[in-house]
């Protein structure tokens, strides 16, 4: 018989909340910095589906080998895919994985592996639907698959899990964009697809004061559409690191007021902005260096290959902090390798501890 459950199926989705809800009905994890993966195998056909419905099945053939390893010939898990890099997780390692050449995919593959932490199970051994089942239940069931058909097998990692908040909050302080937060589920839930209701995330967001090294105009009218930010490395130069940008329009105006009297060259003097892209207009991408006067406070919430990954948001100046003083030291991790250490907690020996009584 067929998988009552089949690609493409919309994960349970969560809802981004501030804080950390509390109550005996919450259950609590480790937000993993990921590849969301739905992992499908019916006997020998194996999937690996991203959040949008994708397959992922080509990028990660060392997960879906290891897939088709396990004793059990039916189940569906989920959980989120990572690219371990020493004693910590790699997102950059992890993007150069969807690459449109076969051979460049295998030979990452066996350079760099890439391992699956499984949080749900959605289809049980006996190729029975647990989807309808509260997650509680889902979550001794996944305990149990993982005891008698994971356990040993260095590609697949059970992410902890916790009734009490205490964890929850332990986990939030990880820094260095090990975790990329918590998540909180309502242990009396089913599994939702496509839905956000009965699970939140809580984002791990960081803050870091940066040099405006640079700035650009905006696409159309004299207005400034953002602040290129730098951080000064340990021989003194400072490096192109992300941007700010999201201003009203009323902001761009006083801004550009701001920052052009201080136009001068060289801006950065390591690693500079980089040139358009085809989303970008001649205009948008002709950069303006600035002396490097002016200082920023903005949150973010990962800092990996020497950059934010993403836009940053403004939070306040700085006229009180030296440019000097913004150096790559706050935003780089000194907590490498906690978040690998979470999956060999005492959970592990747990589920030994389970597999050997047979239960």
């Amino acid at each position: 018989m067929p998988l009552p459950i089949n690609p493409p199926y919309p994960p349970m989705e969560a809802l981004t909340v501030d804080e950390i809800p509390v109550g005996k009905n919450w259950r609590y994890e480790p937000k993993w910095d990921g590849f969301r993966c739905l992992a499908f195998r019916d006997v020998e056909k194996i999937e690996l589906q991203s959040k949008k419905g994708e397959s992922l099945t080509r990028y990660f053939p060392e997960v879906a080998s290891a897939m088709r390893s396990v004793r059990a010939s039916k189940y569906v898990l989920d959980g989120e895919i990572v690219v371990r890099a020493g004693a910590q997780f790699s997102f950059d390692d992890l993007l150069q994985r969807i690459h449109p050449a076969e051979s460049r995919v295998r030979k990452l593959s066996r350079e760099h592996p890439a391992q699956m932490i499984v949080f749900d199970l959605l289809v049980s051994d006996d190729g029975k639907s647990l989807a309808s089942l509260p997650l509680d239940e889902r979550r001794a069931r996944l305990e149990d698959f993982f005891a008698r058909e994971l356990t040993g097998n260095p590609s697949f990692h059970l992410s902890p899990s916790s009734p009490d908040v205490r964890d929850a909050e332990r986990w939030l302080k990880i820094t260095g964009g090990a975790l990329d937060g918590i998540i909180a589920k309502r242990a009396e839930l089913p599994y939702r697809p496509g839905d956000r209701s009965g699970m939140v995330k809580i984002k791990n967001l960081r803050t870091a004061d940066c040099v405006v090294g640079g700035f650009r105009y905006a696409s159309a009218g004299r207005l400034l559409g953002s602040l290129l930010l730098g951080l000064y490395d340990g021989g003194g130069l400072l490096h192109h690191v992300g941007f700010t940008s999201g201003f009203r329009r009323e902001e761009r105006k006083s801004l550009l007021q701001k920052v052009e009297p201080l136009i001068a060259p060289p801006g950065f003097t390591g690693n500079a902005p980089g040139g358009p892209s085809r989303w970008s207009t001649e205009r948008s991408t002709q950069w303006q260096p600035l002396r490097p006067e002016l200082v920023v406070e903005v949150r973010y919430d990962h800092f990996t290959g020497e950059r934010f990954r993403h836009g940053t948001k403004l939070l306040r100046w700085r006229p009180d902090k030296a440019a000097r003083a913004c150096t790559m030291d706050q935003v780089r991790s000194r907590t490498r390798g906690t978040a690998v250490r979470l999956l060999d907690s005492p959970l592990r020996a747990r589920l030994s501890e389970k597999l050997a009584s047979g239960r």
